[in-house]
């Protein structure tokens, strides 16, 4: 009961995301973007529940490594904190390719900076 309960509310969140989505108008047809919004949506009924489950045993592995360490916060934050952050959702842009997808979050500062190429003609 819980399993399908928790699997609707991650298709509800990922159709949601979806569609509250904006994107700048670009030259690829309506068929193609459909066609990337569905994949996107497939994609995430299978990687937002293994992201999930990953998160959720990271809180868990966190608090068991904080009760062991005899409080410290230090070491619950560094296991907690890959689990938590990161995509929870696939997007178009991450099947496009111009976003990576961050299974193993990272704190903001430790990201690295995405330089985009561009070809000169």
């Amino acid at each position: 009961m819980i399993r399908i309960n928790a699997m609707r509310v991650t298709v509800m969140l990922s159709v949601l995301v979806l569609l509250l989505q904006t994107s700048p108008a670009s030259a690829e047809s309506e068929g193609a973007s459909a066609g990337l919004g569905s994949a996107a949506v497939i994609s995430s009924l299978v990687y937002g529940p293994v992201k999930m489950a990953y998160s959720i045993l990271g809180v868990v592995f966190g608090g068991i490594a904080w009760g062991l360490s005899g409080g410290d916060t230090e070491v619950m934050t560094a296991v907690i904190t890959p689990a938590v952050r990161g995509d929870y959702v696939v997007t178009p842009s991450h099947l496009r390719g111009e976003e990576h997808l961050e299974f193993i979050g990272r704190q903001p500062e430790y990201r690295e900076d995405m330089v985009v190429l561009e070809e000169v003609y």
